[in-house]
């Protein structure tokens, strides 16, 4: 055999071998590569997005926490104000109460001595009409009048 026509042979079958290749099978290849990097580059994509959302909700929970505390420090604001308003409410009938108690209890002492005064007149006026009585009684002696009227002091 003649080597140049080997060489011319193999020269042909390569060339079709190539023609074929690209063709056929560097389309498929070629389709297979581009459709992998179109599902690389949709799958960065949507890291890309999906780390946007996450950093937006990683701002929306800070607000909404920030939010929450503020919320919470308000409630605690009105609960302490609400229990200062009471506690100053009942310390305010507290003190009416035990001034009432006091001016019940004045009133109720006042009462006491104006009838301690009553009976104490009545039992003055008793000794009174028994000391004029007794002097009545007896002669009218000095020394016996005056005996008389220092017992009647002594019974005051």
């Amino acid at each position: 055999m003649n080597i140049n026509m080997s060489l011319i042979g193999q020269m042909i079958t390569f060339a079709v071998l190539v023609w074929f290749s690209m063709k056929f099978v560097f389309p498929a290849l070629n389709n297979a590569l581009d459709e992998r990097a179109k599902r690389i580059a949709d799958g960065l994509a949507a890291a890309d997005q999906g780390q946007v959302l996450v950093k937006q909700a990683e701002e929306r929970a800070t607000t909404a926490l920030a939010a929450a505390r503020d919320e919470a420090a308000q409630r605690v604001a009105d609960a302490e104000k609400r229990a200062q308003l009471v506690a100053e409410e009942i310390k305010a009938n507290a003190q009416a109460e035990a001034a009432r108690i006091i001016a019940q209890a004045k009133a109720e002492a006042e009462q006491q001595a104006t009838q301690a005064r009553e009976a104490l007149r009545g039992q003055v006026a008793d000794l009174a009409v028994k000391g004029a009585e007794q002097i009545l009684k007896r002669e009218v002696n000095a020394s016996a009048h005056a005996d008389l009227l220092s017992r009647l002091a002594t019974e005051l």
